[in-house]
């Protein structure tokens, strides 16, 4: 079995890809490797590339602080918070390892039934399953020019 969700450090990672339904009622099981570093409470929100995002507790702090500190003078920055917050719902997982997707984010990510969940490092990101392979088939023909596009960051690959 391959463990999808870990700590390093005091952090989570969350990694790998899986395969769910939303059911009729708009409950959707998390991932057990997931479960663990997402906590007792954590935020569902709306996410890039129309998908939805989900963050622990302390990521979303983390994240709360720096949009808290975003000069609200700028259009952008407001419509960027804007963004994040709105959409944000407080999720707990039941006792079947269910969360409740509430109606408004699953219209955003266009989820009605077959969904994809995906761990990316300090994140869960949700989406709907076509979706998902139209862009990480995208993804995959472009990642060499990404890679090149990055290469300052000095992450080594």
């Amino acid at each position: 079995m391959v463990k999808s969700g870990f700590t390093v450090g005091c952090a989570n990672v969350f990694l790998g890809e899986h395969q769910h339904i939303v059911d009729k009622k708009g409950r959707l099981i998390i991932p057990s490797s997931f479960r663990e570093g997402l906590g007792e409470k954590f935020i569902l929100t709306k996410g890039l590339d129309t998908c939805l995002f989900i963050y622990p507790m302390d990521e979303w702090k983390i994240l709360e602080q720096k949009m808290r500190a975003l000069p609200m003078t700028r259009s952008d920055a407001r419509a960027f918070t804007r963004f994040f917050f709105s959409g944000a719902a407080e999720c707990e997982i039941d006792k079947q390892g269910r969360i409740l997707v509430p109606a408004n984010l699953r219209e955003y990510a266009g989820i009605e039934k077959d969904v994809v969940v995906i761990g990316v490092s300090f994140r869960v990101e949700i989406w709907n399953r076509e979706r998902w392979e139209v862009y990480n088939k995208d993804a995959v023909s472009s990642v060499e020019d990404i890679a090149e596009k990055i290469e300052d960051l000095d992450i080594r690959i």
